[in-house]
């Protein structure tokens, strides 16, 4: 199959230059690409194509939605760009999942002083608990759940060469975490991304962070190695999935003696 002529394009089909399926609420509409984004978007939402499937060829997106070759491509570089797509060299375009080896640390910024490559390390998982409560009110608001629903909270530590680093409180929506168990999450290999994504269909695409300074109390001093004091570094971060829905709460201490966070800015 050939690529579309500009003049078969949807500009040309739909002279207000609207991609089939796309609603239009106001005269000034969003470019072409960013409409076949959305459409693509649609269907990963959906689940049409699971995390790691290859999609259509831009050929044959380009003949779905009635539009260029060039449409469907720069709509890819935007996924892609935005890690929900990864293109892979001579064999297609996939859906971007956290088991990948360069994604799975997406949205993990801590780097070692002497770190060469500015990669994370490989960190070990101690998980301390997993049980299923009433959201706190802070929790709920967060989430966008109704206040009392049930959420999964889990709390574990990140070590590196040995040393914990990290402790992080996370909180879920118990409806769409049904089953998580701590040793479900032991159990599991890859990273905690992954398990969400493979068993629960929940893949987390985006988040937010909020960092300030802080000093360890009494109860979590034991638990990073550090006396009572020490100075730590707090980051609340909210995870998102399609449609922007709140789907993840975390809030990490880190120590930052031996370690920074790392973050580019453009």
């Amino acid at each position: 199959m050939t690529s579309l002529p500009q003049s078969s394009s949807v500009l040309e089909a739909h002279p207000e230059g609207v991609a089939p399926g796309v609603a239009v609420s106001s005269p000034s509409f969003s470019p072409l690409y960013q409409q076949i984004k959305t459409l693509i978007l649609k269907s990963l939402q959906a689940g049409e194509w699971r995390p790691g499937e290859a999609i259509p060829s831009e050929i044959d997106l380009a003949a779905r939605f009635k539009v260029s070759q060039g449409t469907v491509r720069k709509a890819i570089d935007e996924l892609a760009a935005e890690n929900l797509l990864m293109r892979r060299q001579g064999k297609g375009t996939f859906v971007a999942t956290h088991a990948e080896e360069r994604v799975q640390y997406r949205f993990l910024r801590l780097t070692p002083n002497q770190s060469a490559s500015g990669q994370p390390e490989v960190a070990k998982r101690v998980f301390l608990d997993c049980k299923r409560m009433p959201a706190p009110a802070d929790v709920a608001l967060a989430l966008n759940l109704p206040a009392g629903a049930t959420v999964v909270e889990v709390r574990r530590i990140l070590s590196f060469a040995g040393r914990p680093v990290i402790l992080d409180d996370i909180w879920l929506p118990g409806h769409l975490f049904e089953g998580l168990t701590a040793e479900r999450l032991s159990e599991y290999k890859g990273p905690m991304y992954g398990l969400f994504e493979s068993e629960f269909g929940v893949r987390m695409i985006r988040a937010e962070e909020k960092l300030r300074a802080v000093v360890a109390d009494e109860s979590v001093a034991p638990l990073l190695g550090v006396k009572s004091g020490t100075a730590l570094l707090s980051v609340e971060r909210l995870s998102r999935t399609y449609g922007d829905q709140p789907v993840e709460l975390r809030r990490g201490l880190y120590r930052t003696d031996d370690y920074y966070y790392r973050n580019e800015l453009s």
